[in-house]
């Protein structure tokens, strides 16, 4: 008896016009977000991003930019960046299981340096647990001196690679 199969096409589930799909998200809920330019990318990310990292994601984009009025913002290596325009990035953020990592692009000139050390030379960390109190006074204070240094190119080799890495 012949068996007749469906297109594989035709198996597929299709979503109604109008949703979108929520982003997947990669090892420790960082949020898979495309690369792209915009306040819009790095909302998206924010929104994606698990539980109560969110609410930091949320503080800290809001703080950002109440800090560097007309900071620029993009997608890149599903993480959301903040720079200035012809100035290059200062500032990253990135998830991972338990904390969500603020990387200092050019940490090691801000005052006090941020405590999380990186292998790059200039790249500093502050990492942000659960139950940690974001001491906002200092985060501005860091935003604004990262803001106001050359920021990191974004790869064009002038200098090192400063993505966020979990520490081991």
């Amino acid at each position: 008896m012949p068996t007749s199969k469906k297109p594989a096409a035709a198996k597929a589930k299709t979503k109604p016009k109008g949703s979108a799909a929520k982003p997947a998200l990669l090892a420790g809920g960082n949020p898979q977000i495309a690369k792209a330019d915009g306040d819009a990318p790095v909302r998206a990310y924010i929104a994606a991003m698990p539980g109560w990292k969110g609410d930091v994601g949320r503080r800290l984009d809001a703080l950002i930019g109440r800090t560097v009025p007309g900071v620029r913002r993009a997608v890149k290596w599903n993480s959301p960046f903040y720079g200035v325009e012809g100035e290059g990035w200062f500032l990253s953020l990135h998830c991972f299981t338990k904390y969500v990592k603020v990387a200092f692009f050019r940490g090691t000139s801000l005052r006090p340096v941020p405590p999380g050390e990186s292998k790059h030379q200039e790249v500093r960390y502050l990492d942000i647990h659960e139950d940690d109190q974001l001491d906002e006074k200092q985060m501005a204070s860091w935003i604004r001196q990262a803001a106001s240094t050359s920021g990191w190119d974004g790869g064009s080799g002038a200098t090192a690679d400063p993505r966020p890495r979990k520490r081991t």
